[in-house]
């Protein structure tokens, strides 16, 4: 057993998806978030720089936070950082979002299937839900839609209005058509805040959301690794880099009628490492 608490992080909000999912199931789980919101987006960033920026929140999780293992809440760190940070900590377990999401693909798709990923510019440029999902089921037909509007316009808490409703017509009318897409992978966790925006403008699709399916990889790796926490009133802890307004009401939108989060803190990352450099 280990009352340690799960470090979560994304580049900004979107990875919050994930939590309502995780304190249903895991309701004995303590969770610490850091939501970057001061430098998202990352999709739009250079490799290095992802992986600069990761670390240091990945730093600021189990040094300052004492977190006993890391879930990567964002499908960009995922594709372009996720081995940099297990071979830095190696001692804990490091979890990405993407092969979970890409083992349900494998497992209930077959070769008529048409699977759409769409996602950031870095995460589809990383090729990486196509490697993950082929290397389960060689038989399956991939395409993919990088979407880089719709993470800004999320994070400005433009949603369910008629720009969202256009930008996502841009991205997906055209890709869907051409591919005959019948399975579309929402490869960003920011994208669940637009999942009903997508469902009522394609309503034969199926949706796969990622932020769903980590919660069975963070059970199997506290049960194998015997971390599951004890019984107790979890206390969670929620950090952002920037508490914009607009962040806020989107805290309020995604964890509305589930009492959480209690508080949120700002934290600087740079002042962190400074201080931590001093020591």
């Amino acid at each position: 057993m280990d009352n340690r608490p799960i470090g979560f992080f994304d580049s900004g909000l979107g990875g919050l998806t994930c939590i309502p999912y995780l304190l249903r199931a895991l309701p004995n789980e303590r969770i610490v978030y850091f939501g970057d919101t001061a430098r998202t987006p990352y999709g739009s960033k250079a490799p290095a720089t992802i992986k600069k920026f990761a670390a240091e929140i990945t730093d600021f999780l189990v040094e300052n936070q004492n977190a006993k293992m890391i879930a990567i809440a964002c499908n960009t760190v995922s594709a372009v950082a996720l081995e940099d940070l297990r071979q830095r900590y190696s001692a804990i377990p490091i979890l990405g979002i993407i092969t979970p999401a890409a083992r349900v693909i494998a497992k209930t798709c077959v070769p008529a299937n048409k699977i759409g990923v769409i996602g950031t510019k870095a995460t589809i440029a990383s090729g990486v839900y196509p490697e993950k999902i082929l290397s389960l089921n060689k038989g399956l037909s991939i395409f993919q839609q990088a979407c880089p509007a719709l993470v800004p316009l999320i994070e400005e808490g433009i949603a369910d209005n008629d720009i969202m409703d256009l930008a996502i017509r841009y991205y997906l009318d055209n890709f869907l058509k051409e591919n005959r897409i019948d399975t579309l992978v929402l490869g960003c966790t920011h994208y669940p805040l637009i999942r009903e925006n997508i469902i009522r403008l394609y309503p034969s699709l199926r949706i796969v959301d990622p932020s769903e399916e980590i919660l069975a990889s963070l059970q199997d790796t506290l049960d194998s690794r015997d971390i599951a926490a004890e019984a107790q009133e979890p206390d969670h802890v929620f950090y952002a880099s920037d508490l914009s307004e607009n962040f806020i009401n989107m805290i309020n939108l995604i964890f509305s009628g589930t009492g959480y989060p209690e508080t949120f803190t700002n934290i600087d990352i740079e002042t962190f490492l400074d201080e931590r450099s001093e020591e």
